[in-house]
């Protein structure tokens, strides 16, 4: 968890094809690890103890299988997410650890309002960390050939952190699908991106806020953040708008968008460039998406929790609380799955039939709207389905 990488780290930069193996006995699965953590540095009493007692755990599978909240529009995962008291107490914590978010700051260029939004939403402020067995969560991740490529640096990186002394892999617990500590980061997040927030000399995301925040910053930065630009503002948008410029995939000056009647809720435009966001269609609540918006899909891909914790971002900076503004409604689980075959049968690539409105289906959505002759806002409705 600290900055310098050792040895086995560099087995995280191998081609993909080399972690691809999962599948079969799991026995001899995790024989394979053990021969492959040697091959890169570790001693074999080292993997051996690493892996004492792991097994499988069918919780983390059927989680990975749920994930069910992602299915939330906009307006009502932000309604369950974001509370009176959460506003409350991320004050509360911007002023308790005002030092830790202006160092975040002046090392990283991270705001404190994202860093709290992340804090909030990851582990209700380090509150619920998890109570999943970490190690067994990557290795049965690993082992499952859903996404062995994502899973199995991650078994690599957490034996890296447990020969460095700061990982305890039968009693360190997390999330679900392996992350840990406060700002909940894989293994190999940690080994990149942990700082030693509190000057003890450890890298403790699990107990000391501090390293959490400051180590959480830093990934934010390495995802590319552009120090003091901002990252979402709502907006008001002309009912007789071009709905086919909206949508992550365009970007025009703010002075392109005042041509076209676009205007900030609220004070004046905080940047130069951005993209018109309308996460509910074109009746629902409207956005201005920086280019710092793009990086936060670098620390989770959900379209909904994204928008979310960049909206949260803003009302714990002082933002007013969202226009709903009159949102159509949108899909059931069963209908946005019949949507995105439908979708997928004509040609586009809407990533997996999951019934969740991501970013891949709200680009074929638009550009099925556009060719319909229907306003190409990118929210699917019953009436598109049913042209369809």
């Amino acid at each position: 968890m600290r900055s310098p990488l050792a040895p086995l780290l560099f087995s995280l930069c191998l081609p993909l094809a080399a972690h691809a193996e999962c599948g079969g006995n799991f026995s001899g699965f995790v024989a394979g690890l053990k021969a492959e953590m040697q091959r890169n540095g570790l001693s074999a009493a080292t993997a051996d103890s690493f892996f004492a007692g792991v097994r499988q755990d069918g919780r983390v599978l059927k989680a990975d299988r749920a994930q069910g909240v992602f299915r939330k529009s906009f307006l009502d995962f932000q309604a369950s997410v974001i509370s009176k008291n959460r506003l409350q107490t991320g004050a509360a914590m911007a002023q308790k650890y005002a030092s830790v978010f202006d160092a975040a700051e002046r090392q990283y260029g991270v705001s404190r309002g994202v860093l709290l939004a992340f804090w909030a939403l990851e582990t209700d402020f380090g509150k619920v960390q998890g109570d999943f067995n970490t190690r067994d969560a990557l290795v049965t991740l690993a082992h499952d050939c859903r996404r062995p490529d994502l899973f199995r640096p991650q078994v690599l990186a957490a034996a890296e952190l447990y020969a460095r002394g700061d990982f305890d892999p039968a009693r360190s617990l997390g999330a679900w699908a392996g992350e840990i500590g406060q700002v909940q980061m894989l293994p190999a997040d940690i080994l990149r991106n942990g700082v030693d927030g509190d000057g003890d000399g450890h890298v403790n995301l699990k107990g000391s806020s501090a390293d959490a925040l400051m180590s959480g910053a830093k990934m934010i930065a390495s995802m590319g953040w552009r120090p003091g630009e901002p990252w979402l503002q709502e907006i008001i948008v002309p009912a007789d708008m071009d709905w086919a410029q909206t949508g992550l995939d365009r970007s025009l000056s703010t002075a392109d968008w005042a041509r076209m009647g676009v205007v900030p809720r609220s004070g004046q435009f905080a940047g130069a460039q951005g993209s018109v966001l309308l996460p509910m269609g074109r009746k629902g609540p409207a956005f201005l998406a920086y280019p710092n918006f793009r990086v936060l899909f670098e620390w989770n891909k959900s379209f909904v929790y994204v928008t979310t914790a960049a909206y949260f971002a803003t009302r714990l900076e002082g933002a007013p609380r969202v226009d709903p503004r009159a949102a159509e409604p949108g899909l059931a689980p069963a209908q946005m799955k019949a949507l995105q075959a439908r979708l997928q049968a004509r040609g586009h690539d809407v990533g997996p039939i999951d019934g969740i409105l991501g970013e891949k289906t709200r680009e074929a959505v638009q550009i099925e709207q556009g060719r319909l002759g229907l306003p190409a806002d990118a929210w699917p409705t019953p009436a598109l389905l049913d042209r369809l």
